[in-house]
């Protein structure tokens, strides 16, 4: 396929850094910043990749972390047009993401967990919340609904009590079936994470994996804007 006539300014970057002004969403034209946004590149065989960490060679393209816009851009081969090259795109491209995100946030609260900043069981999570250690709590999608309000209510005290400006943030992410493929025995119903490192990394890809399977905005933007006690 034939690039010409392309957009000379059609968003893109030179490398896994990327130039401020070329984090641009290939389907909204919108400018944004890396935690926002999914960088794409061509693997050899010309096959679309997604590069999570920014860290693949190559000229590559991003897409806001929403899956109907990777979709799109899969549909309508934005990829081949903002990388000026014969490009292929696979149709379950917005599932592979979505499945990397997934394995992303596990893989991080592994980590978190082995840092001691993730616990997981309903006492715990009430305690770390009502103390103020926890940064978000996590439930899974099938928790009973008694088990989420009575988190929630510790949530809603620690607000009000300590008048932050905003509640605790609670991610209803993964189900058990998926807890358990990508975590095995450490799969959890209830649990919260930390202050630490690891902890705000867990919540940092908890946002962006809401974001791209709601598409709404982020619960947190920045660790700045947690909670404090």
């Amino acid at each position: 396929m034939s690039m010409t006539g392309a957009a000379e300014d059609e968003p893109q970057d030179d490398g896994p850094e990327g130039e401020v002004n070329g984090r641009m969403c290939i389907v909204t034209r919108d400018s944004g910043s890396p935690e926002t946004l999914i960088r794409f590149v061509a693997a050899p065989d010309g096959t679309i990749v997604p590069d999570l960490k920014r860290q693949l060679p190559g000229r590559g393209c991003w897409v806001t972390a929403r899956r109907e816009l990777v979709d799109k851009a899969v549909a309508k081969k934005l990829f081949a047009r903002a990388l000026k090259r014969d490009v292929k795109a696979d149709a379950e491209l917005g599932q592979t993401v979505d499945r990397l995100l997934a394995q992303q946030l596990a893989g991080m609260i592994n980590l978190a967990r082995k840092a001691g900043q993730f616990v997981s069981g309903s006492a715990k999570v009430e305690a770390a919340v009502r103390s103020g250690e926890a940064l978000a709590v996590f439930h899974s999608t099938d928790a009973a609904a008694d088990g989420v309000r009575k988190i929630d209510q510790a949530r809603k005290a620690w607000h009000l009590g300590m008048e932050t400006d905003a509640a605790i943030p609670a991610f209803h992410l993964l189900s058990g079936a998926e807890m358990d493929e990508l975590m095995g025995q450490n799969a959890f119903i209830h649990a919260a994470v930390l202050a630490g490192q690891a902890g705000e990394g867990v919540v940092k890809r908890a946002n962006l994996l809401e974001q791209y399977r709601t598409g709404g905005l982020s619960q947190i933007k920045d660790v700045a804007d947690m909670p404090k006690q």
